[in-house]
């Protein structure tokens, strides 16, 4: 089962993957500020969220730590379409299971293809169609 791992935030850079508020995030933005007299380089994160599209912003200091996701990208074959939703087996567990089908993939996913998803903190999603 996929999980986090721990990296400092000052490493982080626009297109990473980071967990914040307990959702996968992709990274959009990082700006780094100056340390004053005494004090240390604050990194202001900002980062949209895989599942919920949702806009977040954190500021932490520079050499904290922050959880990055640990993505498992698996492929698994459609057995049956239904509106917005498409039921696929895993190619390597043969679980069946229910998956929403992204917006850039309607109507372009059909009963015997292979889609690739990813598996991010027990969340499954759909990324693309994979050609035979």
């Amino acid at each position: 089962m996929a999980g986090t791992k721990l990296v400092s935030v000052g490493t982080l850079k626009k297109g990473n993957y980071v967990v914040l508020e307990g959702a996968a995030c992709i990274v959009k933005d990082t700006q780094v500020s100056r340390p004053g007299k005494h004090g240390h380089a604050k990194v202001r994160l900002e980062a949209v969220g895989i599942m919920d599209g949702k806009k977040r912003q954190v500021v932490m200091p520079g050499h904290d730590n922050v959880e990055t996701p640990i993505i498992e990208k698996l492929s698994a074959q459609v057995l049956s379409v239904a509106g917005k939703s498409a039921t696929v087996m895993d190619m390597e567990s043969y679980e069946t299971f229910d998956m929403a089908i992204p917006e850039e993939l309607e109507g372009k996913i059909k009963d015997g293809m292979t889609v690739l998803y990813w598996n991010i903190l027990g969340e499954r999603v759909m990324k693309q169609i994979k050609s035979d």
